[in-house]
């Protein structure tokens, strides 16, 4: 039911006499000012307190969305940086090792007469179903690199080079049962022969005689017999020893001063005259004197009477040495001028009255003959 516009009019004058009565009364009392400024401040501020409210929420939600995802990029960028970083001190330490394997190596003092040069394992072939206890090196003939150039390690003797090819080589480790090598006893002066026995097996010290002096843990060196490798390196350790009474030497044992698993560079040991004779120097000539041809005239219908020869004075060459004195130095040959040939003067035919005489020599040699014949 809609209303009627007199209740509407009547309405709105009610509504208009109470607030005109109410403010009426509010400018004599004061009242609804003070009861507003009151309840209107705290309805102001429920009103207003979850509106700030959910302003704080969103303002907040907002920045942390912010913030995690600077922290997230952050987070990205300090993990790249950090597997960088692992990567840097990986290469450094292995570069660190090598540095330090490497100084290893250069301080070995070669012997007299001998020279190092160091080559890097570039493959190994060890184990129970290896034919050889061996591994390749990356020098070859192209190096100077022969079979049986004795390689070594800092601990000690490693083998020797079985193969050759121009950029590689083959080394037989001495712990293979075709490895045998001089040695002595480093304290006793014992001499003997190592031999390998294979893969993580111990050496045999061979040919040791019973009552020879030797110790468990004493160093066996090269002995040089072999004139493969200098006097004098270290080859292995004594650990056992033990006697037989049917066996007229001694069973001693002996491991090796290097592992075979942990080697990565090693350095071969050449002779000095063997290493420059291998670089291909040139040698010296030798230049060859050729003696001088004196031309033979001969006369025209007479035989040529040889000539003695004509002696010249000795060369400090042929003196001999004096008494306490050593070889003399041969004197350098001059080669002289070749003479040049002497016309022949030509022979005079014999004149007729020279014959006379012999003539009459012969006949009065002859026999006279005897009358009645």
């Amino acid at each position: 039911m809609k209303p009627s516009p007199q209740r509407i009019a009547v309405g709105l004058l009610v509504v208009l006499f109470l607030y005109l009565g109410l403010f009426t009364w509010n400018i004599r009392t004061g009242y609804v000012d003070t009861l507003a400024s009151h309840t209107g401040l705290e309805f102001t501020r429920w009103a207003l307190t979850p509106g700030k409210w959910v302003h704080g929420q969103v303002s907040s939600f907002w920045s942390r969305y912010l913030y995690f995802v600077g922290i997230r990029q952050q987070n990205d960028q300090l993990l790249s940086d950090l597997e960088a970083a692992k990567k840097e001190l990986s290469e450094l330490r292995e570069s660190a090792s090598e540095v330090e394997r490497l100084r290893q190596l250069l301080s070995m003092t070669p012997p007299a007469d001998w020279t190092r040069q160091g080559a890097r394992i570039i493959s190994h072939r060890l184990g129970p179903n290896a034919a050889l206890e061996t591994f390749l090196i990356d020098k070859g003939s192209a190096r100077g690199v022969s079979v049986n150039t004795p390689v070594v390690s800092p601990d000690g003797v490693v083998g020797r080079v079985l193969r050759i090819s121009p950029t590689a080589a083959t080394v037989l480790l001495i712990t293979d049962p075709n490895s045998r090598i001089p040695v002595v006893s480093q304290k006793n002066r014992t001499q003997g022969i190592i031999k390998g026995e294979g893969p993580s097996k111990e050496l045999t010290l061979l040919y040791v005689a019973q009552g020879a002096p030797i110790e468990e843990g004493e160093i066996l060196v090269t002995s040089g017999l072999e004139e493969i490798f200098p006097k004098g390196l270290p080859v292995a350790r004594v650990t056992s020893i033990g006697r037989s009474g049917s066996s007229l030497f001694q069973l001693i044992a002996a491991v090796p001063l290097f592992a075979p698993l942990q080697l990565e560079e090693v350095a071969m040991l050449f002779k000095a005259t063997a290493l420059t004779s291998a670089t291909g120097a040139p040698a010296t000539p030798v230049p060859v004197v050729s003696q001088p041809v004196t031309p033979l005239v001969t006369p025209p219908g007479g035989a040529v009477p040889l000539a003695k020869p004509v002696k010249g004075p000795k060369t400090p060459a042929a003196i001999p040495p004096a008494p306490g004195q050593g070889a003399p130095v041969p004197a350098p040959v001059i080669q002289a001028p070749a003479p040049q040939p002497v016309p022949a003067k030509p022979v005079e035919a014999p004149k007729k009255r020279d014959a006379a005489p012999a003539d009459a020599e012969k006949k009065r040699r002859k026999p006279a003959r005897t009358t009645g014949q």
